[in-house]
Parts: C-alpha cells; structure tokens; sequence
C-alpha cells in the first residue's frame, strides 16, 4: 500500500497552484523565523544593554574601511543615570505623543506626508521614537518601502514585548550622536565633558537638536537654524510627558 501511495503521490502532475502553495508556504516559514529571531532579541534586551546594534555595526564598518583602528564610543547607563531633561529634551523634540501612543503617531505621519507632497521630495518622516529604535536596533539607514514595513513590523514587537520606560532607555543608550558617537553618555562626554546624568537643560536640548542629523551639526556646530531649533525644544520640554 506504501508504495502505491508514493507512485500516486509521485504522479501528481506539478500544476501552477501547487507550485505558488508550496512558494507562499516557503515565504510564511521564513517571515516566521524572522520573526521569532527579532522577538528574541527584544526579549533579550528587556533587562540585557545591546552590546552593539546594526546602525553601529554599519557605521563601524564605514569607519574602519578609512581606519582599521577605529572605534566607537558606546557605554550603556541605566535610564535613572540619564538627566530628566534630557529625557523631556528628546521627547519633545522626537515624539510628543510618546507615552500615549503605540507605536506610532499617525497623525504626525500625515503630517510629514502633506509636507513631502509639498516639498516634491522626502523632507520628513513622522517617525516615533519606537520606530527610530526599531531602524536602529535591526535595520539599515536606506529608504525603500520594504524597509518601512520591516520597521513597523518590529515597532509593533517592541510595544508589545517591552514598557515604554525601556524603549526610552534603549533609545537614548543607542542613537547616534555624531561620528561614532553613540548614546547619552557617551555625546555627554564628547560634547560637554559630563557625564549624561549631569547635562543641563540648554545642553540637553542641544543633544535633542543634533539628533536628526547628528554627524552634520557635529561638523557645524553654529549652523544657521540649531540655536532657533534649541529654544523651541526649551520651550516645550516642561509639557513633555515622561513613562
């Protein structure tokens, strides 16, 4: 009976819908996987600092093609290490919306939508602090739509799998602060000769103002726009609501 049933099964004749099951099937297993890995590592980092992520990965290797010795600059400290204002600083200037939403302010996406559409070219993302973390932790710094969906597939996993105290945590302890700079304490030093948990409230906005294009206004420092762009995160600090 066995081998009739493999002659049977060996016959089938291999139509078109057999063949897209078995590609779609193939596609779910390795979108799962991925999954799975991602979900991982979140889980892991819930109480364990990254010792590296692939922004930093990239940015090393950029680096050490020019200098086989290069280095970063990255030391994780605990959110209560970090100065409050800097905190407010980046929320204010990042995300407002930060504690209430999940993941994602669609209203700020609409936003920077109307604002490209305008412009005729990309000149805002609208993305959330949870959705910069999300790029940072696993993905590449190019813009493409396929990239976008891998970024709001993880953001979802990072609501979900940790509280929005940790994300900030994580934010501030991973972003890029200029040339391999990476995270609060270590621009605190490179900037200010402090520690993160001792910057004021102008140099914690400075840090906040720097964040979008941090290797730039390390280079230029006095660029027209940065002191304005200051003052308006000063401003708005005090309403910043922290997890």
């Amino acid at each position: 009976m066995r081998r009739i049933a493999a002659q049977r099964f060996r016959g089938r004749p291999l139509t078109p819908g057999r063949v897209v099951a078995w590609l779609a099937a193939g596609i779910a297993a390795v979108v799962l996987l991925w999954l799975v890995w991602i979900a991982g590592h979140i889980a892991w980092w819930r109480d364990h600092p990254p010792a590296e992520t692939s922004f930093m990965a990239q940015r090393m290797d950029e680096a050490q093609t020019k200098n086989p010795k290069a280095r970063l600059r990255y030391q994780w400290v605990d959110y209560g290490r970090i100065a409050p204002a800097l905190k407010r600083a980046v929320v204010a200037a990042e995300d407002a919306k930060f504690a209430d939403h999940e993941g994602f302010d669609w209203d700020g996406i609409e936003r920077a939508l109307e604002r490209n559409q305008r412009k005729g070219r990309i000149v805002a993302g609208g993305s959330t602090i949870t959705q910069q973390l999300a790029k940072n932790l696993f993905l590449s710094p190019t813009k493409s739509y396929f990239r976008k969906g891998q970024e709001a597939v993880i953001t979802v996993l990072l609501e979900a799998l940790l509280t929005k105290r940790r994300i900030l945590e994580l934010y501030l302890n991973v972003i890029e602060w200029g040339n391999g700079v990476f995270g609060a304490e270590a621009a605190a030093r490179h900037y200010f000769g402090v520690g993160a948990a001792q910057l004021s409230v102008e140099q914690a906005a400075r840090l906040a103002a720097m964040a979008p294009n941090p290797r730039f206004y390390e280079r230029n420092p006095g660029a027209p726009g940065l002191n304005r762009k200051i003052g308006i995160i000063i401003a708005r600090m005090p309403s910043a609501e922290l997890p």
